[in-house]
């Protein structure tokens, strides 16, 4: 909560902290009739709750005297009754049309350590029971809720006068979820894909965890801006994972330092230059904002380009490398390809080019126009670094809908994680910070992996392509497309 940008308070409130004052109502509730200590087992429980269809039917215990109920209470407290001998309920109505009111259960029996309170108790009190009178004693005014709760509200309300609480009283309020295409938000669900391995645990940078999308690189200030676009809604519904991703790349594109990186590298040998020489120029890291600051990038005789910016024959509109095609060099000058090498499989293995020395920066001295811009890192100064390309965890936009017999994990995307371990970086990068965001020119925003990067051992995962379909929908909206 503190890293999205928010604070509750000086300290966390835990419902533990109340057991005192709760039990101390449910002794009020028992006194003036409105609880009862219920001895039948929980599946007959469960029976007489009824249905939808069927009403509930009333326990034979109902109607204990007082006395006995307080005997039988505290005698559950001081922990003479084993688990599930009774129950302590409370006393509405067993054929109340809504479920949640048919005498819900407010205490069971739980012999087990407590991780705040040890084994002071051995009895708990039921969420339904705890939720409301947990927010009066916080002073709660507005509990904010899921869909799913508001079944509960009359429970929640029956509670807290029940209990005699002092107005102002919380109210609960309800909300639809926040449900994203291409992944699922049902916490089974992401427990599940966590124990059975199909992701490396809830940090995963494809969870849709706050500790995920921290890993992956993902903004505080990008994800603030999405729910604030989303807006808060009373019906359910599926937004575009689009959007968010909008967000994302929003965010980063004006705080992320611009560098450069190969994630496969061709080798390049520009032949007119002297071995040992070395050409040096000024990269700014925003282009945009000359208080970012800037480096110097090192053009060496031999550097790396990607593998797919050349082609053995040039098509129409290839404004990259083919043999006798111009390109710039980013921050750096102008190289032609003159030829290159193959190995005995027809795989390309090197490019032999010229650079014009007086293209330096990358503008010809002679104003000649070239449309084609690459980014590189030279060969000796680059180093080695472990890149992990991330993607959408589910290959389709609802995961959730399967056929009968089927499961969700049918729809995860096999892709959603290549590593890449041929990776070459800019020697800028050399002792980043585990957490820092960077935009690797042309080919995606990256983060420094919190917990793998280290100086010497480089990790990067990809946060986000640099394709944006989402603003391109905003624009034909914005035309009346």
């Amino acid at each position: 909560v503190a890293w999205l940008g928010f604070s509750w308070g000086d300290e966390p409130f835990y419902a533990s902290g109340y057991f005192d004052q709760l039990y101390a109502w449910a002794q009020k509730m028992v006194r003036e009739g409105k609880a009862y200590v219920d001895s039948q087992s929980i599946e007959a429980i469960r029976e007489g709750r009824g249905n939808f269809y069927k009403a509930g039917v009333d326990s034979p215990f109902r109607d204990r005297g007082v006395e006995e109920n307080l005997d039988l209470l505290a005698r559950m407290k001081a922990g003479e009754f084993e688990e599930g001998a009774h129950v302590l309920r409370a006393k509405i109505d067993m054929q109340h049309s809504n479920l949640n009111m048919r005498d819900p259960l407010m205490y069971r029996i739980r012999k087990v350590e407590h991780h705040r309170t040890g084994d002071a108790w051995c009895i708990y009190p039921m969420y339904d029971f705890a939720h409301g009178l947990s927010d009066a004693i916080e002073g709660v005014t507005h509990s904010i809720c899921t869909l799913e709760f508001q079944d509960h509200r009359p429970l929640y309300d029956w509670f807290i006068e029940a209990a005699g609480v002092e107005p102002p009283v919380p109210r609960q309020i309800e909300f639809a979820r926040l449900n994203l295409a291409y992944t699922v938000m049902s916490k089974r669900k992401l427990l599940e894909l966590v124990r059975d391995g199909h992701v490396q645990g809830w940090d995963d940078p494809r969870m849709p965890t706050i500790s995920g999308m921290r890993r992956r690189g993902i903004s505080p200030a990008a994800i603030r801006n999405f729910c604030e676009r989303v807006g808060v809604a009373r019906r359910d519904g599926v937004v575009d994972v689009s959007l968010f991703e909008h967000a994302i790349r929003e965010d980063l594109n004006t705080s992320s330092p611009r560098v450069m990186a190969v994630l496969d590298p061709l080798k390049v040998v520009i032949t007119n230059m002297d071995e040992g020489q070395v050409e040096e120029f000024d990269a700014p890291y925003m282009p945009d904002d000359p208080s970012a600051g800037s480096r110097k990038v090192r053009l060496t005789r031999e550097l790396y380009v990607e593998r797919a910016d050349f082609k053995k024959e040039a098509v129409k509109k290839w404004w990259r490398l083919a043999p006798g095609k111009e390109v710039r060099l980013r921050y750096a000058c102008l190289v032609t390809c003159e030829g290159f090498v193959e190995n005995e499989a027809g795989e390309v293995t090197e490019l032999h080019c010229t650079w014009d020395p007086d293209s330096r920066g990358g503008n010809p001295s002679d104003g000649r126009k070239v449309k084609g811009t690459l980014h590189w890192v030279p060969a000796q100064d680059s180093l080695p670094a472990e890149v992990r390309l991330y993607d959408r965890l589910f290959g389709v936009e609802n995961p959730n809908e399967v056929e009968e017999g089927g499961h969700f994990t049918q729809h995860i995307n096999a892709d959603s994680l290549q590593t890449n371990r041929a990776a070459r970086v800019e020697p800028s990068l050399a002792e980043i910070e585990p957490g820092t965001r960077v935009q690797f020119e042309r080919v995606g925003y990256f983060v420094a992996d919190a917990e793998d990067c280290k100086p010497g051992a480089l990790v990067f995962n990809r946060t986000i392509a640099l394709r944006d379909s989402w603003a391109k929908l905003e624009k034909k909206l914005a035309k009346g497309g």
